[in-house]
């Protein structure tokens, strides 16, 4: 009998119900009673209803959790914590921002601190995460929608050669994450909560004079986070990246990226153009042509149409 009293009841339709649910000041227990009226011979009771509902989100969730292949993905973003460093000489405080590099099957964690988050800031992490890794992953999914459009650019290889350069260099590809995809940046936002909870708050009470000893200490607690059980799953981020993501990364080329800041100038009559208050020649038949200046820290290179032409 209560068999077929429960096959006359009439399930609400859950995907509707979890829209409605987004709205402000909107609850189950409104939801429900607006069900009851609906059909007042044939609901569920009110606990019967939020049963069936936690069965249905369950479900919705196994089926749409992503799995990460071996290999394949790095999650990258900065916390959203900084950290106080004094000088010494002036007692004046800067504050050192923390990169954080995830993989996305084994978890295995990479933190760093650097001075900004400018372009050479940015770039030089990855360089530091691959070395980490000892490898490099398929592809880098920054969160491409940290705030405005010069950082949004700085994610965007079609906008930052710099960065399409990093990508060539150790042959990996960039896909930033999508707007509006949750999902898309999970990773990074839980690696990010990892370090700011195992790392950023014990050092909270810490004084640091210089970047190099801040880092040795995140250095030091980054093993203690990667060898941490995990709470849900056997095993530590170690062993699981030692199993499942390190075997699959391809290797790191011979040659540590270094930064470029890549300009593109006019050549100037006198077939010199200038960069950083500088003046440079290049061959004389490229006079009024546009070309593009790479310039790193001890070389300057010059090319025109993607060929070099002169360093």
């Amino acid at each position: 009998a209560n068999n077929q009293l429960s096959n006359q009841r009439v399930m609400p339709n859950w995907e509707s119900v979890c829209k409605e649910l987004t709205g402000k000041n909107v609850t189950k227990h409104l939801l429900w009673e607006e069900y009851t009226q609906q059909y007042p011979n044939s609901s569920y009771s009110y606990s019967q209803y939020c049963h069936h509902l936690g069965v249905w989100l369950a479900k919705q969730k196994r089926s749409m959790r992503q799995i990460h292949k071996a290999g394949e993905t790095l999650f990258v973003d900065y916390a959203g914590q900084t950290i106080p460093i004094v000088n010494g000489t002036t007692g004046e405080v800067g504050y050192a921002q923390v990169f954080v590099a995830v993989m996305g099957a084994s978890n295995y964690t990479y933190a760093e601190a650097t001075w900004s988050q400018s372009l050479p800031d940015w770039l030089g992490s990855h360089a530091r995460a691959f070395a980490y890794l000892g490898g490099v992953p398929t592809m880098v999914v920054p969160d491409n929608l940290k705030s405005g459009v010069s950082k949004a650019c700085r994610y965007d290889p079609q906008t930052n050669p710099a960065y399409q350069q990093l990508a060539q260099h150790y042959g990996t590809a960039i896909v930033p994450a999508r707007p509006y995809k949750p999902k898309d940046k999970a990773k990074a936002e839980v690696g990010v909560q990892i370090i700011e909870r195992w790392i950023l708050a014990r050092l909270r009470h810490h004084t640091f004079f210089s970047l190099a000893e801040l880092n040795a200490c995140i250095k030091a607690l980054l093993v203690a986070v990667n060898h941490k059980s995990f709470k849900q799953f056997e095993g530590t981020r170690q062993a699981w990246f030692e199993t499942i993501d390190q075997p699959a990364l391809m290797p790191l080329p011979k040659m540590a990226y270094e930064y470029s800041d890549i300009k593109t100038v006019k050549v100037n009559i006198d077939y010199h153009v200038q960069y950083d208050q500088h003046l440079y020649s290049v061959p004389h038949h490229l006079v009024g042509e546009h070309i593009e200046v790479h310039a790193s820290l001890a070389l300057i290179r010059i090319y025109f149409h993607g060929k070099p032409v002169a360093s």
